[in-house]
């Protein structure tokens, strides 16, 4: 597997959001203060997008015509992992010949979740960008990932691309996943992005096992060890953000992605929990230089300590 070397850290969360806030002794106090900070955050998250989740039930319109875009070739433990803390997003310049982004969203959710991402994306020169939804009755990962499939071919049939980068948060990264690695997504997908994915299985809030889904999302499920299966040969690459405050992960390093057979870019993001992981520009930042990776991470890692995020 291939990962990439920490880098320096940004400013965290608790800085940017409460500037003028009085230094509290105490390494214990600190920690204490950043996670509730980070809870707050979650908080305000959660009502807003509970606003916003009437608007993302129905399926994406799609208005007009899409311009075909230039075709592009194939292409134990939490390992060692990039860091990311939360700083402002430096501008960047648009991607030429860049394939469609794929957005997929998690667990009950829907399509709005990525309101402010795909702004962001599409600031940055992503204008073909697609959310789409998948019903909450879903009871299966693989059902999920053969529908993905199908979007995905149809996707790439309207814009003329080749591939499509997806980015998937939470169940949406695990869905992404094995469409990749078990259905032979790997030729379509240049880039899997994963927020918040428990990747090795979580085992938090037992009671939700009542709901089928949420049992293959826990260790040592059938589909679990599937994902474990050797995958030679995989051309997809992965970038796994994964934050030290995601208390949906149990235990946190399920969100870092360790297999042998995959080019892997674990990402650590610090300061913020599970529902921001879509929405701090921050982490937005990191996904818009992820997906503007055009060198294989192998190559990368041979001139650079690692990603870089501003």
């Amino acid at each position: 597997m291939m990962v990439t070397r920490a880098v320096s850290p940004f400013l965290p969360l608790c800085q940017r959001l409460l500037p003028d806030l009085p230094a509290l002794p105490g390494r214990l106090t600190g920690i204490s203060l950043t996670l509730l900070k980070a809870t707050a955050l979650e908080i305000a998250i959660l009502a807003g997008h509970l606003l916003l989740y009437p608007y993302g039930i129905a399926q994406e319109r799609r208005s007009g015509p899409a311009i075909p875009s230039p075709k592009t070739p194939g292409a134990a433990g939490c390992p060692e992992s990039t860091e990311l803390q939360t700083a402002s997003p430096t501008p960047q310049l648009p991607t030429r010949g860049s394939p469609p982004v794929v957005l997929l969203h998690g667990f009950i959710d829907n399509r709005s979740v990525f309101l402010l991402l795909r702004r962001s994306l599409a600031q940055h020169g992503r204008h073909q960008v697609v959310s789409l939804n998948y019903s909450p009755l879903t009871c299966d990962i693989r059902t999920g990932a053969e529908l993905l499939g199908r979007h995905i071919e149809e996707i790439c049939a309207r814009t003329g691309s080749e591939q499509v980068d997806v980015v998937g948060h939470s169940l949406g990264g695990l869905i992404a996943r094995y469409y990749v690695q078990r259905l032979g997504g790997d030729a379509r997908v240049r880039m899997l992005v994963t927020l918040g994915t428990p990747h090795a299985g979580t085992r938090v809030v037992p009671l939700a096992n009542a709901h089928p889904i949420v049992r293959q999302m826990r260790p040592g499920s059938a589909v679990i060890e599937e994902l474990a299966l050797p995958s030679p040969g995989c051309r997809t690459r992965f970038v796994s953000f994964w934050s030290d405050l995601d208390r949906v992960m149990d235990p946190l390093e399920t969100a870092c992605l360790d297999h042998p057979d995959l080019s892997v870019q674990n990402v650590r993001v610090s300061g913020i929990g599970h529902l921001a992981l879509p929405v701090h520009p921050a982490v937005a930042t990191g996904i818009r230089q992820a997906l503007d990776t055009t060198v294989p991470t192998a190559e990368k890692d041979s001139r650079a300590d690692g990603l870089t995020v501003a």
